[in-house]
């Protein structure tokens, strides 16, 4: 496989990018000078040696530790968890400045191919809510199939936690201020304080 067909298929896997615009990448790569490509692929190794995921919300920073800046500030409520899909979802909640709690990040939706959740981190999460103390978990997905199918998953493997001790939190979802079918991530900020004010 030459270079210009192997690099449009992996620039092809990216999120929202398909075969046309992962061929305009490289077409703008093979643009640039030797210096600006040196300092992508520096950029790029840099992202991938330095930066990890937190231990308890597994949102990517670059620290020493094992915690996340959100996840080590004291002042946020610790009794307060928002469980999210992905960390651009986290970021735009963070943006609206209405929330002071903690997170969790899922890391994908239930899909046709995962129905079941095994590509989720439901064991990690169930594991959270077991040790911790929290009075709300929220559950903050996009309105999407996927989402609701996410969020009746989310709900049934949290209702088993109670097998185990009684269950001493309310668990809300995010208002239907969000338009069906949208993503968190591209709300704008008043759209998303309503539906974190209006939770039910």
């Amino acid at each position: 496989m030459d270079s210009i067909k192997k690099l449009t298929e992996l620039f092809a896997k990216f999120p929202t990018i398909g075969q046309r615009t992962a061929g305009r990448f490289v077409s703008y790569l093979i643009g640039q000078n030797k210096q600006e490509m040196d300092e992508l692929i520096k950029a790029i190794q840099e992202l991938k040696n330095n930066v990890k995921l937190c231990s308890f919300c597994f949102n990517p920073y670059e620290a020493d530790g094992t915690l996340c800046s959100i996840c080590q500030n004291v002042s946020r409520d610790k009794q307060l968890l928002c469980i999210v899909e992905k960390e651009a979802d986290l970021a735009s909640i963070e943006n609206t400045k209405k929330y002071s709690g903690l997170y969790f990040i899922l890391g994908g939706m239930v899909t046709l191919r995962k129905i079941d959740g095994s590509n989720l981190r439901i064991t990690e999460l169930k594991d959270r809510i077991a040790n911790g103390k929290f009075t709300e978990i929220i559950i903050a997905l996009n309105p999407t199939p996927e989402g609701k199918s996410t969020s009746l998953l989310i709900e049934r493997e949290i209702k088993e936690l109670s097998t185990l001790k009684p269950l001493t939190f309310r668990l809300t979802h995010l208002a239907q201020g969000l338009p069906v079918g949208g993503e968190l991530e591209y709300a704008d900020e008043e759209t998303l304080e309503s539906a974190f004010e209006g939770r039910k």
